[in-house]
């Protein structure tokens, strides 16, 4: 019988949890999702592996025995997938929209350079992911935004700031300023998407710079279309990053630039000791921010 390691990954979140909700917070899924791909593996093995009560999951014995076994599966899965790209020179790279931006390619040129024969493998995660596929172990390393939940399980240098706009709808009564102050946006309905929890969240919804102002929600989508097409569609704003002018045109959208708030960085981070390849790739990130300055922000120091 064949079970996907994701299914596994998803198995181990909800053991070490023992919690539902707090395991979809960790994996970047919904809870109705993450639940179906439990039943899904219960089925595949033709067992019950947890029992639902008011206090969380709790293992069955068959559970016991199998989350006995599936961490060092997983590690030893891990350690093939790296070994195994390793042999072919490939670095997989996971990376955010607008967090890869045309400093990616110098980058990648530095790494090539510091690491004749092997190339960059960039793979972008969907916006319901911020850690960019570190989470679930799917790349050693990632150019991603700070903070983003779970950051302290990871390693993580920041490579430049970069000033936020705002999202609005080209009708909106603001859409014509060349900059808007955040607290002429406090009682505006928000854009949000569903992987906005914890430090995320805090944020990318400026919640530090409300002045004890509620966020009022007017839409909560998953996927990047989804969200530019309801700030299109008048169901809110948001905050951005400011590239997003250059890098997302949109029918229906503009871009503002907004004072009050603090800058977000772009950062790139890794898993724990990840080995000397994702090291020189970290190395190379670093070494091109210090001699240039991109199109999407300037270097932190």
């Amino acid at each position: 019988m064949d079970v996907d390691t994701r299914l596994l990954r998803y198995f181990a979140a909800i053991a070490e949890e023992g919690n539902l909700t707090r395991a979809a917070h960790r994996l970047f899924v919904s809870q109705p999702s993450l639940t179906k791909q439990l039943k899904h593996l219960e089925s595949q093995l033709g067992v019950r592996l947890f029992v639902r009560s008011s206090t969380g999951m709790t293992l069955t014995e068959a559970g016991h025995a199998l989350a006995v076994r599936v961490p060092p599966v997983l590690a030893d899965w891990d350690a093939a997938v790296r070994e195994t790209r390793s042999a072919a020179r490939v670095l997989r790279v996971g990376f955010l929209a607008s967090s890869a931006n045309e400093a990616a390619k110098d980058i990648a040129e530095a790494f090539a350079r510091r690491r004749p024969g092997w190339r960059v493998d960039l793979q972008q995660s969907s916006w319901s992911d911020p850690t960019a596929g570190l989470a679930t172990a799917e790349v050693p390393v990632a150019l991603l935004r700070l903070p983003f939940p779970g950051q302290e399980l990871f390693n993580a240098r920041p490579l430049f700031d970069e000033p936020r706009s705002v999202a609005l709808p080209a009708t909106h009564r603001l859409a014509g300023r060349a900059e808007i102050a955040f607290p002429e946006l406090w009682d505006e309905p928000v854009v949000v998407t569903t992987a906005l929890k914890g430090t995320w969240r805090e944020h990318w919804l400026a919640l530090s710079e409300r002045d004890g102002h509620k966020v009022r929600v007017g839409a909560v989508i998953e996927q990047q279309e989804e969200f530019l097409n309801a700030v299109a569609d008048g169901r809110g704003v948001a905050l951005v990053p400011a590239c997003m002018t250059d890098f997302y045109p949109w029918p229906g959208v503009v871009y503002v630039p907004v004072s009050g708030v603090r800058p977000t960085e772009v950062a790139v981070a890794w898993l724990p000791d990840v080995g000397d390849v994702a090291a020189d790739f970290v190395r190379c990130c670093l070494d091109v921010m210090q001699s240039r300055r991109t199109g999407c922000g300037t270097r932190s120091d």
